[in-house]
């Protein structure tokens, strides 16, 4: 599984991209993507909602289970990803592109966020 160098990890196996204007992507990992299974339902937090690092802000729902979609930094949701919300499998499909899942105007400095390399040591401990 490779890990695109660029992107920073939460050990929730959320993925962060380099902040532009402010603004950061998420999505969920491939490694989270492929423990959850076919991911049938995306309960994706509310435009202009403020989300807390390490915090729940959403739910992904699978053939599986149900896990919690959790907040890699501080800040308020942008934007979200309708093409996930109609067609869930984009998260297991395309997890670091089409399947990403909002984005958000970070609030203060992102803590705790693993480089690739870190959490592709992570995953596999």
């Amino acid at each position: 599984m490779d890990n695109p160098q660029q992107l920073r990890y939460s050990k929730e196996h959320e993925w962060l991209s380099a902040a532009e204007d402010g603004v950061s992507t998420v999505g969920i990992t491939e490694h989270a993507a492929n423990a959850l299974g076919d991911v049938v339902f995306v309960q994706l937090p509310e435009v202009g909602a403020t989300v807390t690092a390490g915090e729940s802000c959403g739910e992904l729902e699978s053939t599986k289970s149900v896990s919690d979609l959790y907040a890699p930094v501080d800040g308020e949701i942008t934007e979200v990803n309708e093409d996930v919300a109609s067609d869930p499998s984009l998260v297991n499909s395309a997890p670091f592109e089409g399947g990403w899942l909002f984005k958000v105007k970070i609030t203060g400095e992102p803590e705790d966020l693993l480089t690739a390399d870190e959490y592709t040591a992570f995953t596999a401990g």
